[in-house]
């Protein structure tokens, strides 16, 4: 993103309303909301809309068994719901670790074309509560084309005892730019920090506290919209993204495995970086050398090499997203191919965790990986149906917004705020004008494209 797209981040804490933290009545009835949420939906959807779907379809031999296989699902996803609803009310972030024993930490920011932004994310590291006795920020400059260099020099003059910048004489990639990062790195953690994000003050001292766990090789922060007031976009994307973290990656925290530890900020730890460094760097799919989602790959790496990866609630830092719909397509379309490639290796990674996290981690990626073809297999029932009973188009339009109210009831315990508004837009959003993604992303898997540059 460009300095252009950027906006100032508000002072004062982010993610928190007005009057402070949520209080431990509105938490309790936040789960009591959700309780009854699922028992509403629960016997809505299979008391009231399955019924009436299997009956329409019932002459219909060929489009009954699809239907049979989409209602399966929607069984085996209900239960998930509550699994990982279950999960994400358990979970609690680990405490920091201490200021006066952090362990030492090397910050490592790549950067291509990102103009004063890098400025920033610099910046909030250097200002970061960590001891600077033990911390270390190293910069590097993929091959940019415009001022990015100027910046990054400017920010290792102003802090020589902190900053570092390294510069690429040509564009490699930002997974050749972060393996230069972690060679020449001297911390025992390793954070990664995307140059078009900023990092709160407590961030650092936080994403380290997990890792007093030896089993622990990768931790991933909470990713929050630095842009959220510029646009409908980022507003939406705010609120997926608080569902996205404070949710489903706690919920996959609690059986210490996510899938996923994201550039914008994670903290890996050393030893185990080295250990896989050679094959990440290398990383082939298809025949095709692997450019992004280095990030994914990094934590199929650890987790396959037997470490842990968990979620930390309170390392907070704030990305900058696309304002245009056609950026934010490019964007979804790089994560949803890197996403292909990364299950097929879980796929075969899985059966090496332990057998709770086995199970879990099965059972959920089953559960939204089917998803997809259940998705398109709608197509297929929801015509027939609609041919018999006109009247279900409107059922299950209003089914779908319950669910997105559903939905965003676990953002209102992170956020109360009336900006959940914009969650269940997204809800709209994305089954109008994202559902090609996937499908597209599929076929087009090879393309290295990194496509918003």
């Amino acid at each position: 993103m460009t300095d252009s797209e950027a906006i100032l981040v508000p002072q004062g804490r982010f993610g928190v309303a007005a009057d402070g933290e949520p209080s431990r009545v509105w938490t309790y009835s936040i789960y009591a909301l959700i309780a009854v949420g699922l028992l509403g939906i629960a016997l809505y959807q299979f008391g009231v809309i399955t019924p009436r779907v299997l009956a329409a379809v019932d002459a219909r031999h060929t489009v009954r068994s699809v239907a049979y296989f989409s209602v399966a699902w929607i069984v085996l996803g209900f239960g998930l719901v509550i699994v990982r609803t279950v999960l994400w009310i358990v979970y609690r972030p680990a405490p920091a670790a201490p200021f006066e024993s952090a362990p030492r930490l090397t910050v490592i920011i790549p950067a291509y074309n990102e103009g004063a932004m890098v400025l920033q994310s610099i910046e909030s590291a250097v200002r970061a509560d960590y001891p600077h006795d033990r911390l270390e920020i190293l910069v590097i400059d993929d091959g940019s084309t415009d001022d990015t260099w100027s910046y990054m020099s400017q920010a290792a003059q102003r802090y020589p005892a902190l900053v570092t910048a390294l510069r690429q004489e040509k564009n490699q990639g930002k997974r050749e730019a972060l393996a230069r990062g972690f060679e020449q790195a001297r911390g025992e953690i390793l954070v990664t920090v995307d140059s078009d994000s900023v990092i709160e003050r407590g961030a650092l001292l936080a994403i380290a506290g997990p890792f007093r766990d030896a089993r622990v090789g990768a931790v991933a922060g909470k990713v929050m919209v630095y842009n959220r007031a510029r646009g409908l976009i980022p507003r939406m994307l705010h609120v997926r993204f608080i569902l996205s973290f404070d949710m489903q990656r706690a919920a996959e925290s609690v059986y210490r495995n996510v899938f996923c530890c994201p550039g914008a900020l994670t903290a890996l730890r050393a030893e185990a970086v080295h250990r896989v460094l050679p094959r990440w760097r290398s990383q082939r799919f298809l025949g095709t050398h692997c450019t992004f989602g280095e990030d994914r790959a990094m934590t199929n790496y650890l987790l396959d090499c037997g470490y842990d990866a968990l979620y930390q609630r309170t390392a907070v830092v704030h990305t900058v997203v696309p304002l245009a719909f056609e950026k934010l397509c490019k964007m979804f379309l790089r994560w949803n191919r890197s996403y292909v490639r990364e299950e097929l290796r879980f796929a075969r990674i899985v059966w090496k965790r332990p057998w709770q996290t086995c199970l879990l981690a099965a059972y959920d990626r089953f559960i939204t990986n089917a998803s997809y073809p259940v998705s398109f297999a709608g197509l297929i029932v929801l015509p027939v149906a609609l041919e018999q009973d006109p009247t279900i188009a409107g059922s299950m339009f209003l089914v779908a917004g319950a669910l997105a109210l559903f939905n965003v009831l676990y953002y209102l315990r992170t956020e109360r705020s009336l900006n959940f508004v914009y969650g269940v837009l997204y809800a709209y959003f994305y089954s109008f004008a994202l559902f090609w993604i996937f499908p597209y992303a599929l076929v087009t898997v090879r393309s290295r494209g990194w496509l918003t540059r």
